[in-house]
């Protein structure tokens, strides 16, 4: 069982180090790869990150620098690409401002690695996300575009829009990940795809933390790309209009 430790950057220098350095020992212990992709930051997060993996004596630590930033989207397919090439077995998504916490990177991948699901992610929804100061508008937004989610695929999720997330790399070389968007409605598109293609998920419940990050993400944007993406698969379910990006790769 190979694992990969993907930590998407961006303009993250007063996190990053902080969080290469949480990362529990066990885990550290059969990671096979750390890759940092660093999104055209405009500040020194490459250099902080390499200077703290060197510290930290991280030798199997890889940086991806993007001349041009890809967006969300764009930052998972390379780094997803990335692992499936190097034989990795299982992937999981850290990110490098700190919101999801390090220590709990053995409760997202567990399941992954024992077999129980292709895909796990970590629901800030299944418990108290105020309490950890989840702003009330991101709070309401998630509730609803989680519960059209949820009618629309036959779900019951809690969340639909967290980034702490495992993937089995067999699993998403199966996807036709290159379809989806470059943009932060990517993670809801990797969840339809798991459902169309039959691909086993898991949730498992993680606290919320907003603390003073610069937060990228435009919501009345995101949300209503999420909307329009779920009616693009309505449509694709019915046979109204086909969609390539639900439509299982052959490779």
């Amino acid at each position: 069982m190979s694992l990969a430790i993907y930590i998407p950057a961006y303009n993250a220098e007063r996190f990053v180090g902080d969080v290469l350095a949480r990362i529990p020992a066990d885990i550290l212990a059969r990671t096979a790869e750390i890759v940092l992709v660093d999104n055209a930051s405009s500040d020194r997060t490459s250099e902080v990150a390499q200077q703290a993996a060197k510290a930290l004596g991280l030798a199997n630590f890889t940086l991806i620098r993007n001349a041009e930033n890809l967006g969300y989207g764009g930052s998972q397919k390379l780094a997803y690409r990335h692992c499936i090439a190097r034989g990795h077995s299982v992937v999981v998504m850290l990110h490098a401002d700190g919101q999801y916490a390090p220590e709990l990177l053995e409760r997202i991948v567990g399941p992954v690695e024992r077999g129980e699901a292709e895909m796990c992610f970590g629901s800030r929804l299944a418990g108290d996300a105020l309490a950890g100061n989840m702003p009330l508008h991101r709070f309401l937004g998630n509730k609803f575009l989680t519960g059209v989610a949820n009618l629309v695929l036959g779900w019951q999720l809690s969340e639909f829009h967290s980034g702490y997330r495992a993937y089995s790399c067999a699993a998403l070389a199966r996807l036709p990940l290159e379809r989806n968007a470059g943009y932060y409605h990517f993670d809801v598109e990797i969840l339809i795809q798991c459902r169309v293609f039959g691909l086993r998920v898991v949730e498992v419940p993680i606290p919320t933390h907003y603390g003073d990050e610069e937060n990228h993400l435009n919501v009345w944007r995101t949300g209503f790309s999420i909307l329009a993406i779920l009616g693009e698969y309505l449509l694709h379910r019915l046979g109204l209009r086909r969609c390539a990006k639900y439509v299982e790769c052959s490779a």
